[in-house]
C-alpha cells in the first residue's frame, strides 16, 4: 500500500502561543506534497519537521484568515532563493489573488519559477486537483468569512494479482495487465478460469478530510462521510459554546459528533484557542462521543490507514 500520511505542522489557532503553532499540514501521497493552508511560522515547521521543501507542488488555502496564510509569502520567497524551477500552484479564495500578487510585486521579484494561482469557489462542493490517483474536493464551511475544508481521496485502485494463480496456469506476464481489469484466462484445452479466481480485491480508497475553521454544521457529515481520517476544528470545550457559536467555530464536542454522522475512522481535533494550557478536557469531551478521537500537535504524523 502506498504510502498516505499527515504532518501536522500548525495545529493553533490565531493568538500566538509558545505551545502550537498557526494552522499548516503537508498531505504526503505517494511521493506527492500537498501543503494544506500555511499560518506564520510554517517554514520553521518545515524544518522540524524534516519535509522537503522542493517537493511541495500545491498550496491549499482555506480562507483568508491571517493564521492560516500569512506565512505562504515568505515561502514564496524562500522557495525562489532555494533555487526552485517548478510551478507552484496555489488554490485559494479568489480575494487572495490581487494580495498575493501585491506582495510578489514588492518581495518576490525575479523568481525563476511560477506561481499560478487557482481561485476555488469556497461555496461549492468541487474538485479542484486531480491526477491519476487523487482527487481534492472542497468542503463549503460556515465562518466568518468564504471558508472552505478539502477532502483528500484516493481512486479506486485495480484488483491483486494472485502470483500463486498465475504461476499455476502459466500465465505470460503480457496478459496480467488484462487480468487486472477484469479478463478471465483460457488454458490451452480450452478451459475458462473466472477473474475471481486470478484476483483478490484492491485495497478501499482511503480519504483525508480537513474541516478548518467552521461553526457546528449538522449536515456536514454528509460530506465528510466514511472519510477514513477527519480533521475537524475544535477551538472551544462545550463551556464555550456561546463563544463558539458568536466566533463561528466549533466545541470538541460538536466536532465529535460530525464525526460519529459521519462514520469516519478517525478523527482529529485542532485549532485550539489559546486560553487552554493543555487540552485535556476537549479530548475528553469528544472521546465520550466518539472514542476514536486524538489531538493533533506539531510534529505529529498521521498515517491514513
Amino acid at each position: 500500500m502506498e504510502s498516505f500520511k499527515v504532518h501536522i505542522l500548525g495545529c493553533g489557532s490565531a493568538l500566538p502561543t509558545l505551545r502550537h503553532n498557526a494552522s499548516a499540514q503537508v498531505v504526503e501521497l505517494r511521493d506527492k506534497m500537498f501543503m494544506i493552508d500555511c499560518g506564520e511560522g510554517t517554514q520553521i515547521q518545515l524544518r522540524r519537521s524534516r519535509v522537503s521543501f522542493s517537493r511541495i507542488g500545491h498550496v491549499f488555502i482555506s480562507h483568508l484568515h491571517g493564521d492560516h496564510c500569512f506565512g505562504l509569502i515568505g515561502m514564496i520567497s524562500t522557495f525562489g532563493m532555494l533555487g526552485r524551477t517548478a510551478p507552484l500552484h496555489v488554490h485559494a479564495p479568489a480575494e487572495l489573488q490581487p494580495i498575493l500578487e501585491v506582495e510578489m510585486q514588492a518581495y518576490c521579484q525575479g523568481l525563476e519559477y511560477k506561481v499560478e494561482f487557482h481561485a476555488i469557489d469556497t461555496a461549492a462542493t468541487t474538485v479542484i486537483y486531480e491526477d491519476r490517483s487523487l482527487t481534492v474536493t472542497t468542503i463549503p464551511l460556515e465562518h466568518r468569512m468564504p471558508c472552505c475544508g478539502f477532502l483528500f481521496r484516493e481512486k479506486p485502485t485495480l484488483p491483486h494479482i494472485r502470483r500463486d494463480m498465475i504461476d499455476f496456469y502459466h500465465i505470460p506476464v503480457c496478459h496480467i495487465a488484462n487480468i487486472k481489469n477484469g479478463a478471465d484466462w483460457t488454458t490451452e484445452d480450452g478451459s475458462v478460469v473466472p477473474n475471481s479466481r486470478l484476483t483478490f480485491p484492491a485495497d478501499p480508497p482511503r480519504s483525508y478530510a480537513y474541516c478548518s475553521d467552521t461553526r457546528y454544521m449538522p449536515k456536514l457529515h454528509k460530506l465528510v462521510e466514511g472519510a477514513t481520517v477527519l480533521y475537524h476544528e475544535s477551538t472551544y470545550d462545550k463551556a464555550c459554546a456561546d463563544r463558539a457559536k458568536l466566533y463561528y467555530h466549533s466545541t470538541s464536542e460538536q466536532a465529535a459528533k460530525v464525526a460519529r454522522a459521519a462514520g469516519v475512522g478517525k478523527l482529529v481535533l485542532g485549532h485550539f484557542s489559546a486560553r487552554y494550557e493543555n487540552e485535556q478536557t476537549i479530548l475528553d469531551e469528544a472521546v465520550a462521543i466518539f472514542p476514536n478521537t486524538v489531538l493533533a500537535n506539531e510534529g505529529m504524523v498521521i498515517d491514513v490507514k
